[in-house]
């Protein structure tokens, strides 16, 4: 999920996308804040998962939605609803209780805000549930429907997680009873539980720095037409770009002929390739 939602950000580098390793991940930054969000919305998500479909004998489906529902407007609560509060509460014993064992309830600073940050992922897989149902009647009528809660899929919670990263809020180091933002103007500013908060400034990724072990974007291959984050102008860092053209060679046009070869015909492309400067 960090590939699909970061990997068209200068934060990501393809080359290394492709091979499976991440960019370094630098403590109480923005990325530091996403990984610990996206990775307890995952556990919750498959923890979940696992309940409805029966694979897990300490949970099943949520079963305070069992009866109820509403007889006036016609439907009633049935199927098999995710137990999102099993998922949630599983969650918080695998990922929370070893932090505090260690550092004392929330602890420092950073613990503070990375436990946090461990709430802001649940609390998007609670917020994005949603409500299935379906018709019973009479020759497709639908008289009665019967409905369940069902949890997004998690393409869906991983882009609202982006958003959340896009407006993340820098935090003071500084833990007295609570955390709150850096920014002493805006510190009358609530906090909310779905907020990913960060407390350094990221390192600058567009140019290589071995020793923080960070690639640069040097040789990225971008889009020229788009003003996304992956066009040309903002993942080439106002460098520029590079045009080559590839050649591409594939088989086309295949039909079977009788008895019993497939004939096809060699076809050939030609593609614009842009990577930056």
């Amino acid at each position: 999920m960090c590939h699909i939602t970061l990997e068209l950000r200068q934060e990501g580098n393809q080359r290394e996308l492709q091979s499976n390793i991440f960019v370094p991940c630098f403590v109480g930054t923005k990325e530091t804040a996403f990984i610990y969000a996206v990775t307890s919305a995952g556990l919750v998500h498959s923890v979940t998962r696992s309940c409805s479909a029966g694979n897990m004998t300490e949970c099943s489906c949520d079963m305070n939605l069992r009866h109820g529902g509403s007889a006036s407007e016609g439907w009633h609560w049935g199927g098999c609803s995710d137990d999102i509060h099993y998922g949630m509460s599983f969650s918080r014993r695998f990922l929370d209780v070893p932090v505090k064992n260690v550092t004392g309830k929330s602890g420092s600073g950073l613990a503070a805000m990375n436990l946090h940050n461990n709430e802001a992922g649940r609390q998007a897989v609670a917020k994005l549930m949603s409500v299935d149902c379906r018709c019973h009647g009479v020759s497709g009528s639908c008289a009665v429907k019967t409905c369940w809660k069902t949890m997004s899929s998690f393409e869906k919670i991983g882009r609202f997680l982006k958003d959340k990263y896009e407006n993340s809020i820098q935090i003071s180091d500084r833990l007295k009873k609570k955390l709150r933002r850096k920014e002493k103007s805006q510190r009358k500013i609530p906090i909310r539980k779905e907020d990913l908060l960060y407390v350094n400034k990221s390192p600058n990724y567009c140019v290589e720095d071995q020793k923080l072990g960070i690639p640069g974007t040097q040789g990225r291959e971008c889009n020229r037409t788009s003003d996304g984050p992956d066009g040309c102008n903002l993942l080439c860092c106002g460098r520029g770009y590079n045009t080559h053209v590839v050649r591409h060679v594939e088989r086309c046009e295949c039909k079977f002929v009788w008895c019993c070869y497939v004939r096809c015909r060699r076809c050939e492309t030609m593609t614009d390739v842009h990577t930056c400067k």
